[in-house]
């Protein structure tokens, strides 16, 4: 029976683990080690980005300081992930040959590894396309890889307790992606071992199952070793690095400033984030920044994907990134060419908002629907976001609105009144579709409308299915998604008061009845 190397190397720093990591694959790369399996544990307990993802987009800095979480990047891609110091934390560095090579393939296979030990511990776990492990429709595992050479590592998470208290708050959670599981809060959408079993099981017990079912998969047994020579010196040569703000902020975060065009697009696969800087005298883009909660393989796609952006002609998009795609060939689970080609014409489509008079940050602030702006002086209706009103205002919860001055809503209404426009206070999602259908019935061909990102991005489809052309205006302060009350905004029922950027639509609103637009 063939013996892979098993390692534990214990509770260690975010940095430690992330560099160990990248010593381990490197050092089997090179065949200095043979195929390695690894149990990492965390303390302090941390918050780890992507590979592709930006800090600031995804990780509530202030409170991770406040409470010592440890922030770093992983050398692999997905999502950002809460390591609580009892989480567990497997990984396996192997070569090509021991599984599938397709990427989905090679997913389901090592999960069902991770399964199988599950398994043997009481828990009915399943596989979740495209790299999940759940429990009766709960993750209860994320995993992920990245490869160097003919070497793969994967890893998977394992949770044993669940501190959602402090990963709420730690994360910037992306609620948008909870419609496609049709779930109502976070505690529904997840679980562990201790729910589960209704305790905490040793941990060598947990090990040892994982190991069983990873065992039993590839018909290997395991030897317990410690880090080579070799290992050690690369990683005490190279702790720093991981430990530095230039691998912790290594991915630019997405700016919406005064020159970049910005988009986001959510796929099966993750969430896409685009940043565009265009020379608008050539007609090409100069610089394209894309991150997201996505994995990519190899692990530089991405970077050469912006490669081959630079300097493209916006008439040879489409044709770029399908080159590319066909060329280099790479691996984006559940993110096809389609996804970048429509998040890139979404924002170099920002461009037709700045030559309407406004400013490129102001266009960023804003999502269009239908052909909006073909469809804009038909505008006749605008709908505006029942948070925004006084938490404390009698009719917070009321179409209509007595324009006091109280709030921004309230300008709104009568700015809208002022030019020959209809507001409708939007109460929660079961009216935002009800009014929609009554406006389309109606003969509205255009509204004006503010709403925050999240909420665009998770119902995007909605908007697009109702068959009228919008203007959609982000808004400002801290929304129901950012808190983790989505379900009582879904209701009606969030008490927090956002406001709208009445600048901005005063500036769309004139534009549209004078003709500007």
């Amino acid at each position: 029976m063939q013996k892979w190397r098993l390692l534990d190397t214990g509770k260690r720093t975010a940095a430690e683990n992330m560099c160990l990591d990248e010593t381990i694959l490197e050092a089997r790369a090179r065949g200095l080690v043979p195929n390695t399996f690894r149990f990492l544990q965390f303390q302090p307990h941390c918050c780890l980005v992507g590979f592709h993802q930006s800090v600031e987009q995804e990780i509530r800095e202030d409170y991770c300081g406040q409470r010592a979480i440890h922030i770093n990047r992983r050398i692999t891609g997905g999502g950002t992930i809460y390591f609580g110091e009892d989480t567990l934390g497997w990984e396996l560095f192997a070569g090509k040959d021991v599984a599938s090579r397709d990427v989905l393939g090679l997913y389901r296979t090592l999960c069902d590894a991770a399964i199988t030990g599950l398994r043997s511990l009481g828990i009915e776990a399943s596989f979740r396309p495209v790299n999940d492990i759940e429990v009766k429709g709960r993750k209860i595992s994320g995993t992920g890889g990245t490869e160097a050479h003919d070497v793969f590592l994967f890893q998977g998470t394992l949770l044993i307790d669940l501190d959602i208290h402090t990963m709420l708050r730690a994360l910037r959670i992306p609620t948008e992606k909870l419609k496609d599981k049709e779930i109502d809060s976070l505690k529904e959408r997840m679980t562990c071992l201790k729910w589960e079993l209704g305790e905490v099981p040793p941990m060598k017990i947990v090990k040892d199952a994982i190991l069983k079912g990873f065992g039993e998969t590839f018909g290997v047994g395991f030897e317990a070793e410690g880090l080579t020579e070799w290992e050690n010196n690369y990683f005490f040569k190279h702790l720093e690095k991981f430990r530095s703000d230039s691998w912790i902020r290594k991915i630019r975060r997405s700016p919406r400033d005064d020159r970049h065009l910005y988009s986001v697009h959510k796929a099966p696969g993750g969430l896409i984030r685009l940043s565009l800087l265009v020379d608008d005298v050539r007609d090409c883009i100069k610089m394209a920044l894309i991150t997201g909660d996505f994995f990519a393989y190899p692990k530089r796609a991405i970077l050469d994907l912006e490669a081959r952006l630079k300097n493209c002609k916006c008439s040879k998009i489409e044709e770029t990134v399908r080159s590319y795609f066909r060329e280099s060939k790479p691996m984006i689970p559940g993110v096809t060419p389609d996804v970048f080609i429509q998040a890139i014409s979404e924002a170099l489509r920002k461009r037709d908002l700045t030559n309407l008079g406004l400013s490129v940050k102001e266009a960023n602030y804003i999502h269009m629907v239908n052909g909006a702006i073909e469809q804009l002086p038909e505008a006749s209706v605008v709908l505006l976001p029942y948070c925004a009103k006084l938490a404390s205002c009698e009719f917070r919860y009321d179409k209509d609105c007595i324009s006091c001055g109280g709030c921004t809503v309230g300008v709104a209404y009568e700015l809208a009144r002022n030019h020959n426009m209809e507001p409708i206070t939007i109460l929660d999602f079961e009216d935002l579709q009800t009014t929609l259908a009554e406006m389309k019935a109606r003969g509205v061909k255009g509204y004006l409308g503010c709403c925050c990102d999240p909420f665009f991005i998770k119902h995007r489809e909605d908007f697009e299915k109702a068959g009228m052309a919008g203007l959609l205006i982000d808004v400002e302060s801290t929304s129901c998604y950012e808190l983790d009350q989505e379900q009582d905004a879904k209701e009606g029922k969030f008490e927090g008061e956002t406001q709208l950027k009445l600048n901005l639509l005063e500036k769309i609103i004139g534009g549209v009845n004078h003709g500007c637009w």
